[in-house]
């Protein structure tokens, strides 16, 4: 029955809101997603940028994509699960392997976007929404069951959450950021508490 269930969900992505713009923006995502190649580029640029001591955290975060798909592959080979195929509907793109669950695409970023979403907060909901499309592109351009893309989501945002990254408690920063609203609000002058 959940086999059912995967072909017919993917048959239905594979046929409904197809065109020239939404498939090549689906490739274009596919392409951005591949190795991690716009996650790793993404967390660089921010520990390039950073200005609050995190640019180790935000290096990790960064090689938590690429560093995602071997993991990931591991998996790949020990579940087995060949690509989908649908007569009449190939896939619209190419894959360096012929294993299927996990997606990788999905693992990579939804590892990096939970990963980087800890040193951002306020970024958390673009972070996801990419890795979210990235996902949904897989079994729309026919590369994935959709179960392929859930698994990988999960085991990518289980990734994103667990590993260390160094980074100071997101908690103790919107505390600490709460005190200095509150006492710029009753006009007083406050100093951000220096870490022990």
């Amino acid at each position: 029955m959940l086999d059912a269930l995967d072909r017919g969900l993917l048959r239905l992505m594979r046929t409904r809101l197809h065109g020239s713009v939404p498939e090549k923006a689906m490739k274009a995502l596919g392409s951005a997603g591949e190795n991690g190649a716009v996650w790793f580029l993404g967390g660089m640029a921010a520990a390039a940028l950073d200005r609050r001591g995190r640019r180790g955290a935000w290096a990790k975060a960064a090689a938590l994509a690429p560093a995602a798909i071997v993991g990931n592959y591991a998996i790949k080979r020990v579940v087995g699960r060949p690509r989908p195929v649908l007569e009449g509907l190939p896939p619209l793109g190419g894959a360096p392997s012929s294993l299927s669950f996990p997606s990788a695409h999905s693992t990579s970023s939804f590892a990096a976007a939970v990963a980087m979403s800890r040193l951002a907060p306020d970024a958390r909901t673009p972070l996801l929404a990419l890795a979210a499309a990235i996902a949904i592109g897989r079994p729309y351009l026919g590369m994935h069951y959709p179960s392929d893309v859930l698994a990988g989501a999960a085991l990518g945002a289980a990734v994103g959450q667990l590993v260390p990254l160094g980074e100071r408690d997101s908690s103790l920063a919107r505390s600490e950021k709460r005190l200095l609203d509150l006492a710029a609000a009753n006009g007083e002058r406050a100093e951000a508490p220096v870490p022990a």
